[in-house]
């Protein structure tokens, strides 16, 4: 039976035996493919990284946006009720 509390060592040292198995892996699939295959890996890796964050900010921003815009507006719709019930 596994025992639930483990060693901080032990779990670095498992952490490093699946990098190692990732790792081992990755150069093998990478040894296998051919040249235009690693050139559209490269390609597409590349377009993740770099368009992913953007969409991902550009998102974070508009709603941002949306939730900003829409706290002014209720802001002075609430402000406009009051004044017409003062008056």
């Amino acid at each position: 039976m596994k025992t639930i509390n483990r060693t901080i060592g032990g779990v670095f040292r498992e952490v490093g035996t699946a990098a190692q198995q990732i790792g081992r892996a990755f150069t093998r699939a990478l040894s296998r493919m051919s040249w235009p295959a690693l050139l559209a890996s490269c390609i597409m890796m590349a377009l993740l990284l770099t368009i992913l964050p953007l969409a991902l900010t550009l998102f974070a921003i508009f709603l941002l946006l949306k939730i900003a815009i829409a706290l002014i507006a209720g802001h002075h719709a609430s402000k406009h009720v009051h004044e017409n019930k003062e008056n």
